[in-house]
């Protein structure tokens, strides 16, 4: 759902979106930082030579013309984020719901007693919280209590 545009962008938008995607692009395609420096540098002095630029008709056709160039150069295989969607650690860390510890053995609950009975304490009065929110609502089915 991010990346969902919303509302309308402006021509700097554009460019800045552009340049960006530029610039990651040349990191694929340079490994080697030294490398990749001298033509983002290279890059940011392109971007910089039309950013004065007045008529909006030309600049509008650099950066149509700068879409297409960086489509054609795109990389075969683009460095994506780890954490980011498509990933290699993208949806890795599973949170494991509360009602899991639940059913922990009494034995692995003796291991953190404080911890249980506070547990336990917040679970009776978020119940009681809830019965008072909620009178009309079907009551609970708890075995153990």
């Amino acid at each position: 759902m991010a990346q969902i545009p919303i509302g309308i962008r402006s021509h700097s938008q554009k460019v800045c979106s552009l340049y960006k995607r530029a610039v990651r692009m040349l990191r694929c395609h340079f490994p080697i930082r030294h490398d990749f420096r001298y033509h983002a540098v290279l890059l940011r002095d392109r971007f910089d030579k039309s950013a004065n630029i007045k008529d909006i008709r030309v600049a509008k056709d650099m950066l149509i013309s700068g879409e297409e160039e960086l489509f054609k150069y795109q990389h075969y295989l683009p460095i994506q984020f780890p954490n980011s969607p498509g990933g290699i650690a993208y949806d890795r860390e599973v949170i494991l719901p509360d009602w899991i510890l639940d059913y922990w053995h009494p034995i692995e609950k003796a291991m953190y007693p404080k911890y249980f009975a506070l547990r336990e304490k917040r679970k009776k009065e978020y119940i009681e919280f809830f019965d008072k929110q909620y009178p009309d609502a079907p009551k609970h089915f708890d075995d153990d209590h």
